[in-house]
């Protein structure tokens, strides 16, 4: 396995709409083993293929605690198929957008269907920490970061923090 390198915004490679996985082979699980291991190593809880540069469908999620044994979750090609009307706010961040959080509003619970790990179609409903990591992460696949749900504004102060602090990575 490797560590791959997370691109971060404002890279326009991010706001590259990914390409469906036509089958999950050996290749693609290198691929999700190699972004699981970039994600824990971050550390993170979510990656999308796009944002190690590959503009793939494919999602890598761990959302146990500290203190609770790994629980690795992959899904290729996610699509929600529905969606509540009740809306949930999380302060969310992401491995992209650097030491940035800001809250965002998503629906609240979903249904998704997806190819796991070995390829085998799964349906399920998500809720909670799931509903909004998941959706948090599609998002990556149809080039829409989190920030992309904030104020003009709060955007724009955003990015001109990250461009200040890579200028300032630049010339140390």
């Amino acid at each position: 396995m490797a560590i791959l390198p997370i691109i971060t915004a404002p890279d326009p490679r991010l706001k590259v709409t990914s390409e469906p996985v036509d089958q999950v082979d050996d290749g693609l699980r290198k691929l999700m083993d190699d972004m699981l291991e970039t994600m824990y190593d971050a550390p993170g809880i979510g990656l999308a293929a796009v944002q190690v540069g590959v503009p793939k469908r494919v999602i890598v999620m761990d959302l146990a605690k500290e203190d609770e044994p790994p629980a690795p979750r992959f899904f290729v090609n996610p699509e929600i198929s529905q969606h509540s009307e009740e809306l949930a706010t999380y302060e969310e961040g992401c491995l992209s957008v650097p030491d940035m959080y800001e809250e965002v509003e998503r629906p609240a619970r979903a249904h998704v269907t997806y190819l796991d790990y070995d390829g085998n179609p799964q349906s399920e409903d998500i809720e909670g920490m799931l509903a909004t990591c998941l959706q948090h992460e599609m998002d990556h696949l149809n080039g829409v970061l989190f920030i992309d749900h904030l104020s003009k504004l709060k955007r724009d102060m955003i990015i001109r923090k990250l461009l200040k602090l890579r200028r300032q990575k630049e010339t140390a």
